[in-house]
């Protein structure tokens, strides 16, 4: 191709945002943009298409773009629909820049003051499609969790109308069970209210500010009835005094009732609970200084394997054993967001047989977060 018209080829493709390649008649690549360049290295003119994008329908597409009288045409995605005027639209998993991208990609005629060849638009979807995942399997989880409970407590009322209806003892355990369950399904949905409602926020500083130590007692106290009949040992450290930083009251004391109550529920076999607030002078990635709030015990603690995936929503390490606690898999996806909104962070240090420490650190100034 002569030179003119690779510097037309050039300055054309330059002027789209959207990753662009460009092939002559014989599928060999004879123009890219910055953003192709990005996606699939700097060396790819003169090169085929093929070991470029290796896809085979996105290789059949660019073929029947060239040459539609010697090529059949792509078979056709319901979504996007049959290829007409000589373009062609598909959706496809590809490999580029180290890694696989869900892609959408326009395979279209070069300009006929271009020559003979094909263009290839290529869209990165993948959080997109990353993120209706997370909403398809969202989904998924909030139907298993209500259904579960649903069906038990119809199977119950059956019961109830039948066999059972002049059975006082079974009547009795019964409606134990069902408003157990009828409790868990309401804290199921109080938990995910909670967590739209934080979502929503997430984006958006707290306005108002919140005496920590003072926060952190008044937590104490209003579990203190749980911990003493857990038989569990309390120590505190740093709780004295008054200390404000940026946070939302309220949204800060969901967090510590929380893992406090985890600490309790899932550590107290180790008959002991340790709640610290020690200062940072300074947390490099808060980039300024801090407050660390340590909830601690010494249970059976947590195996490493689980650790990185603690805060996705209803990820259990023991499901039976966390529904017999009453719990809905919700609540350390909402500590995140929570500490997320606070510029905070939160890490986890568990072994198995040793116990578990989760650490919320907040930075003491908007500023400096």
């Amino acid at each position: 191709m002569k030179r003119g018209a690779e510097r037309m080829i050039e300055g054309f493709l330059d002027g789209v945002p959207l990753a662009m390649l460009a092939v002559d008649h014989h599928a060999r690549i004879i123009g890219a943009n910055a953003a192709a360049r990005s996606l699939f290295g700097e060396d790819l003119l003169d090169r085929p298409f093929v070991t470029v994008l290796r896809h085979p329908a996105v290789v059949e597409a660019v073929d029947w773009v060239i040459d539609p009288t010697r090529n059949p045409a792509p078979t056709p995605e319901p979504t996007l629909g049959t290829p007409a005027e000589g373009v062609a639209n598909l959706r496809a998993n590809i490999r580029a820049d180290g890694r696989n991208l869900f892609a959408e990609m326009t395979v279209s005629p070069l300009p006929d003051i271009l020559g003979q060849g094909a263009m290839i638009a290529i869209v990165d979807q993948s959080e997109i499609e990353e993120s209706e995942q997370v909403r398809r399997d969202f989904v998924a989880n909030v139907s298993h969790e209500l259904k579960t409970p649903l069906t038990a407590m119809m199977g119950f009322i059956e019961t109830l109308r039948g066999p059972a209806r002049d059975d006082a003892r079974a009547r009795d355990r019964f409606l134990d069970i069902m408003e157990r369950e009828a409790g868990r399904m309401n804290r199921l949905v109080s938990d995910l209210l909670s967590l739209s409602r934080v979502q929503a926020d997430e984006r958006r500083r707290p306005s108002s500010e919140v005496d920590l130590p003072m926060m952190l007692r008044g937590v104490l106290v209003t579990l203190g009835q749980a911990i003493e009949s857990a038989g569990i040992t309390l120590e505190t450290s740093g709780l004295e005094g008054a200390q404000r930083i940026p946070g939302d009251p309220d949204q800060l004391v969901q967090v510590f009732q929380n893992l406090i109550e985890n600490a309790v529920k899932y550590g107290g076999g180790g008959q002991y609970l340790g709640v610290t607030l020690r200062r940072i002078n300074y947390e490099p990635t808060l980039r300024g200084p801090a407050w660390a709030i340590d909830v601690s015990d010494k249970g059976e603690g947590i195996d490493e394997i689980h650790l990185p995936r603690l805060t996705e929503r209803f990820y259990r390490v023991d499901t039976h054993r966390s529904r017999e606690q009453g719990g809905t898999g919700l609540g350390l996806a909402i500590v995140k967001h929570i500490v997320n909104r606070h510029r905070g962070r939160l890490k986890i240090v568990s072994h198995k047989g040793q116990g578990s420490q989760f650490t919320v650190i907040l930075p003491e100034s908007h500023n400096r977060a």
